[in-house]
């Protein structure tokens, strides 16, 4: 049986009381603002980790001009998805975020799957960031020591990364708003520094007619229109995470607004700094095929060392490689409260472990060292596959961008029960909707496909594996245990701390 939405907000009912009409016990601390909200998913989506790391996918599948246009239009699309979400957000301001919206809109299975999914998804997101800022932390070594950044020991610094994102994690959420809000502003200073350095300091930059028009096929695909397609990985992958609003709404105040300006407004402040990141860095290259068969692994670090000289080039990758680790801390904290409200739920193996949470710093700790342990062992494969990456990449895409279209379907499906919070799209709610989803069921299709030609198990595009092992694992669990011990609350039902065994420790 489908469930009817939340109570109306008033202005003066507390986001605790809320929070416990929703049918949960405030256990977590609330302790974030509304900068700190919006700061956490503009450090997730994070311009300086995901165009920067991708960029040289974006050089071989369709070049400047797929880049560059690319980037604009995804921004709508996405703007548009955002804006669906933000509004079911504000109905449902929980840590569960997605599939807590999605139960409640569509039923038990509509959320069971749309959390896995979800999960999934951030995963992936953790893995693809902090391998990111180990890539750029092998070329950074590269330049500086001679160090030869080896698949293996860049999976060293991975692990390294991960290690120092859990510890900094389980220090509490007041350490990770501050940090999160200091890095917004590193984030759009980096910008600022990189795109004027690139454009004061070398004395030939590209003519504009080969940023925005130069397409580049080094795929083995000989359509330009699939090609065009695929290169639109680029920036979808850098926008995704912005959920992390969501799932941090338990520990923002005024959350039912704050999560969802938080989300708008990253999206937005991203669009805008990504579009000159890109163009700054495209207008910079100085020998096209030198800086894609770069031997330090990232073409970026290449644009730096051409254009600016080895003292530039190291001064801005430090300032990228900054932007990386606060990303990848960002997502973290992200992940570690989806994994703490699916298991408050019963829906993982292992709930009761992964749902305590540490009476000091109120913080799911064991959930911080799950994430971050699932994210080591999902790039393992790039130890053996140079394509491997842009795999893990894919698994974000393809397992959080169907998460967020779920729940605003089930809003559109639904919309005659559905009682929009204060931040609403008022008529337009179900236009936007609609678009979004569309948009969303398209890049899921096109994210499945092979990215190289021709196919073998070095070029094979992982992310469909991915995606079919963990709703297959999904759906065992259901029949093992899921049917019995997944339990969402319903509206306005008083769930003690007894009731549901969270455990404070």
């Amino acid at each position: 049986m489908f469930r009817s939405g939340p109570p109306r907000h008033t202005p003066s009912a507390p986001d605790d009381l809320y929070l416990r009409e929703l049918g949960y016990e405030p256990v977590l601390t609330r302790r974030m603002g509304s900068f700190g909200n919006f700061a956490i998913s503009f450090s997730v989506i994070s311009v300086l980790s995901g165009c920067m790391t991708l960029y040289g996918f974006g050089l071989t599948t369709g070049g400047p001009a797929v880049m560059m246009w690319g980037w604009l239009a995804v921004g709508v699309m996405v703007m548009f998805v955002g804006a669906g979400l933000a509004e079911v957000t504000s109905a449902y301001p929980t840590s569960g975020a997605l599939y807590f919206q999605a139960e409640q809109l569509g039923g038990r299975k509509w959320g069971w799957y749309t959390g896995w999914l979800n999960l999934l998804g951030l995963l992936g997101a953790i893995a693809g960031i902090d391998y990111g800022a180990a890539l750029f932390t092998g070329a950074f070594l590269n330049l500086q020591f001679g160090f030869e950044p080896t698949e293996g020991k860049t999976m060293v610094i991975y692990l390294i990364i991960l290690a120092v994102h859990a510890g900094l994690n389980l220090f509490g959420v007041r350490l990770v708003s501050v940090l999160n809000s200091i890095s917004v502003w590193w984030h759009l200073a980096g910008v600022a520094m990189i795109v004027g350095a690139l454009a004061i300091v070398p004395s030939h930059h590209q003519s504009a007619g080969f940023v925005f028009g130069e397409f580049v096929n080094s795929t083995g695909w000989s359509s330009p229109l699939y090609v065009t397609l695929l290169g639109l990985l680029l920036a979808q992958y850098t926008f995704s995470g912005y959920d992390a609003s969501a799932h941090l709404s338990e520990e923002t105040t005024n959350a039912q607004v704050s999560a969802s300006r938080g989300i708008m407004r990253a999206i937005g402040w991203s669009w805008v700094a990504g579009f000159v990141l890109l163009a700054g860095l495209t207008f910079a290259i100085q020998d096209y095929a030198a800086t894609k068969a770069t031997t330090s692994g990232v073409p970026p670090a290449q644009i730096f060392l051409d254009a600016l000289g080895p003292a530039g080039a190291k001064a801005l990758l430090l300032v990228v490689i900054v932007a990386q680790l606060f990303c990848g801390n960002a997502e973290t904290a992200a992940v570690s409260r989806m994994v703490f409200a699916f298991s408050r739920d019963g829906a993982l193996p292992g709930s009761s472990l992964w749902r305590r949470v540490h009476s000091r710093t109120g913080t799911p700790r064991n959930a911080v060292w799950l994430a971050v342990g699932i994210a080591a062992l999902l790039a393992v494969p790039s130890l053996y596959s140079p394509t491997a990456y842009a795999a893990i990449t894919s698994i974000n895409v393809i397992g959080i961008t169907p998460a967020y279209a779920i729940p605003i379907y089930l809003r559109i499906k639904h919309r005659g029960r559905f009682r929009p919070g204060p931040w609403n799209l008022g008529r337009w709610g179900v236009t936007v909707g609609c678009v979004a989803v569309a948009w969303v069921v398209f890049v899921t299709v096109l994210f499945c496909l092979p990215q190289t030609a021709p196919l073998s198990l070095q070029t094979f595009n992982y992310a469909p594996i991915a995606l079919i092992a963990v709703l297959s694992l999904a759906w065992i669990w259901w029949r093992v245990t899921g049917e019995r011990t997944y339990d969402v609350p319903a509206h306005g039902f008083d769930r003690s701390m007894d009731h549901f065994d969270q455990e404070i420790v």
